[in-house]
């Protein structure tokens, strides 16, 4: 795992609030020199700490006009079922996010699409239908809300 000082927190935090800062302004909010904030963040996108970037879009403004959760709760849990359905659910277009979890339900799985009609039949089509699949509980998303900050765990004390 890559060594995470201080200011790579802080460069981390500002670049969740805001993907589109320039290094000039960025380095101007963690005390750096321009040079040495491009620097640390390369490192951070080499060591695959920061692993992309990514634009908030207006839902509405797509078409979407309902978002649900999906919980999904497997028949089989033998491996090559979960790495179908896996490779399965990376295929649909109305997939925002996948989350394999522990629990009642194997996967949560958020979808966006444009309404009551679409969602119905993405359920039957996509979940119902499949081999690997035992049942599934759709849960509508009436809000969402991302959180642009993330805990830190790490002691970044000794810098």
């Amino acid at each position: 795992m890559a060594e995470i000082d201080s200011k790579d927190v802080e460069i981390i935090r500002l670049l969740r609030k805001n993907a589109r800062l320039s290094n000039k302004e960025l380095a101007a909010g963690v005390g750096l020199a321009p040079s040495s904030c491009l620097e640390r963040v390369r490192r951070l996108r080499m060591t695959r700490v920061l692993t992309g970037y990514h634009a908030d879009v207006d839902p509405d403004a797509l078409g979407i006009g309902l978002q649900a959760m999906v919980a999904v709760r497997l028949a089989r849990h033998a491996r090559a079922g979960v790495e179908s359905f896996e490779r399965h659910l990376e295929t649909l277009t109305e997939v925002v996010t996948i989350f394999h979890v522990a629990g009642a339900n194997d996967y949560l799985v958020h979808v966006a699409v444009s309404d009551s009609a679409h969602l119905r039949e993405l359920a039957l089509s996509a979940f119902t239908e499949r081999p690997e699949v035992a049942h599934i509980e759709t849960q509508l998303i009436f809000r969402h809300q991302r959180n642009y900050e993330l805990p830190v765990y790490l002691d970044t004390s000794d810098d």
